[in-house]
């Protein structure tokens, strides 16, 4: 990780202290990773909406985390989705990121509830059966 990084996020975060340099550090994961799956499926580089940054955040933190995704979100201050709006738009401040005109942080409103996804419908069995298949 660079120091750079790692400076320009500690000093965005004196500006917002809600959320924690780890939620800073995983969007930024899950950018990439949204980006790669995107890639893989015949997509070129290209501009990730919010919905579709979203969508790479569940999809990596159920790959990272599990049933526990939630509580892991929870610490570090993201509660639901609009806070994930709330990192990118910060890291778009900070320059970190850029946006389209058309970007808004009501991309990230109401995309789906950590409880019901992390939890509830959590599908133990699929991790059981990645790991007897490796």
């Amino acid at each position: 990780m660079s120091e750079s990084l790692e400076a320009r996020i500690l000093e965005l975060r004196t500006r917002d202290a809600r959320y924690s340099k780890n939620a800073y550090f995983f969007v930024l994961d899950a950018l990439d990773h949204t980006q790669s799956l995107l890639s893989s499926s015949g997509q070129l580089d290209r501009h990730i909406g919010g919905k579709e940054l979203l969508e790479g955040i569940r999809n990596l933190a159920t790959d990272r985390f599990g049933a526990l995704a939630k509580e892991v979100f929870n610490q570090w201050g993201i509660l639901s989705t609009e806070d994930f709006g709330q990192v990118v738009f910060n890291l778009v401040h900070e320059g970190l990121l850029q946006r389209r005109a058309q970007d808004s942080l009501l991309d990230f409103a109401n995309g789906y509830d950590f409880t019901r996804e992390f939890e509830a419908d959590y599908d133990f069995r699929a991790a059981w059966e990645k790991l007897s298949q490796a």
